[in-house]
């Protein structure tokens, strides 16, 4: 994981900066994905229980020649779980073929439902229990966090959470800074680039720099300091996503793309998902 920048949780623990999601992936696709991935240079794999593809993840950490050590893996609990988080856990380490996950993420905060808290004690059991190096959230709001370190005084290390150019969430951003929350994007490029790629500024700066409008907003993720998981199935794509070590954007750049901030959410809003 040298190779590539590393990001330093507050537990202590080091994850890469750039990472591959497998959304909406078969288990086939997610295998491949993954191998692909992990031949090109990616340290990072993003999964889920209800992505229903671990086993093809499992299945491509066996036949890579990348040491464990050197893969950071991520899964999550999903939300009709909460409630038997071992249960689940044993399951995603079933499938993934480990002993260990290096991050575990709850999947949303089920506001209505009101059992993310008890779910987040269950995670930090399981993390005591050495099943996950590390625990975290995604899609919290402001309040749903407080109220996790309110209640269990324990801080999620990642709130993974939509972000890309047309959805920045400045303000939960700076918040989970304040608090040693370190922010990941997901659909980081939007879901294909939608309204993203087309902009004058992406393409210009594409045209700057020699690379594609994916290869910018992935570097424009990289240079605000988040984490990022673009999600593809594609060769050519898993590997053009991950050559954007060769450059950087400057500061007058960043801030022209925060100016294309509409809000516009494309996927659940977390106060609603229940």
């Amino acid at each position: 994981m040298a190779d590539q920048p590393l990001i330093k949780l507050h537990d202590g623990n080091m994850m890469p900066q750039l990472g591959l999601g497998v959304w909406q992936a078969s288990i086939e696709e997610a295998r491949n994905a993954a191998v692909k991935a992990l031949n090109v240079g990616y340290r990072s794999i993003d999964t889920a229980a209800i992505y229903k593809n671990e086993e093809g993840i499992g299945q491509a950490l066996q036949e890579t020649d990348v040491p464990r050590d050197d893969i950071f893996v991520t899964t999550k609990l999903w939300n009709d779980d909460q409630l038997n988080a071992e249960q689940a856990m044993e399951t995603s380490l079933k499938k993934l073929q480990l002993e260990s996950v290096d991050l575990y993420l709850m999947h949303w905060p089920c506001p209505a439902k009101d059992n993310y808290v008890d779910a987040w004690k269950a995670m930090i059991e399981l993390q005591k229990q050495g099943l996950t190096k590390s625990i975290g959230v995604c899609n919290f709001q402001e309040n749903h966090l407080k109220r996790l370190l309110d209640e269990t005084g324990v801080s999620p290390v990642i709130n993974q959470i939509e972000l890309h150019p047309m959805l920045q969430q400045r303000t939960l951003h700076a918040w989970n800074a304040m608090h040693q929350i370190q922010t990941e994007s997901w659909s980081p490029l939007a879901q294909g680039g939608k309204g993203v790629f087309d902009q004058e500024i992406i393409r210009n700066l594409a045209k700057k720099y020699g690379k594609t409008p994916a290869q910018i907003v992935i570097r424009w993720h990289l240079d605000s300091g988040l984490v990022v998981i673009p999600k593809s199935v594609t060769p050519s794509r898993i590997e053009e996503n991950f050559k954007v070590f060769d450059f950087r954007l400057e500061k007058p750049e960043i801030s022209e793309i925060a100016s294309l901030d509409k809000g516009n959410r494309l996927g659940p809003n977390p106060d609603e998902l229940n």
